[in-house]
């Protein structure tokens, strides 16, 4: 009976944890995000490659919050990993935190790798890595990992703000 009891306030409790990719709890600061210098970053270009090399390797995995694995992920974790693996920077994990990590930049200044924010409920936020042409990478809950369009009208409607790294 106890063991149960455990299991159930357990579960109680992740599931307080995983209520959106926006309201996981970090505890890292800001500072360990590493700045790269003007000479070291990427072109666009190359910042293009590496994204759509990240796309084909994980398009239609599935939407998971609190997932960090190719059996499920998460939009923040979707962008964190994709920083670290493809583009050698770490962000912290959650989309608040993502959100606050870079300078805010206007919509009609995006280009590769910077990332887009939404807000899709109340307490919920969304993010995505913008691609160009209108376009961004992202983990989608209905699609799973995907491309979509800045002008859909979902998307358009949601918008909140960009930030670049």
């Amino acid at each position: 009976m106890k063991r149960n009891i455990s299991r159930f306030i357990i579960l109680i409790g992740i599931s307080f944890l995983l209520v959106s990719c926006g309201s996981l709890q970090e505890k890292s600061s800001l500072k360990q995000v590493p700045r790269p210098s003007a000479n070291k970053s990427p072109d666009s270009s190359q910042i293009k490659r590496a994204l759509y090399s990240q796309f084909s390797e994980w398009q239609g995995v599935r939407y998971q919050r609190g997932g960090l694995s190719q059996r499920g992920i998460d939009c923040s974790g979707f962008v964190h990993l994709t920083f670290k693996s493809k583009l050698g920077m770490h962000l912290p994990r959650t989309t608040t935190m993502q959100s606050m990590a870079g300078r805010e930049i206007r919509k009609n200044d995006l280009r590769a790798g910077d990332l887009i924010f939404f807000k899709t409920g109340p307490a919920s936020k969304h993010v995505g890595i913008y691609l160009e042409k209108n376009k961004f990478l992202h983990a989608s809950e209905k699609k799973g990992v995907t491309i979509s369009r800045l002008d859909h009208v979902y998307w358009q409607a949601n918008y909140w703000k960009a930030v670049r790294i």
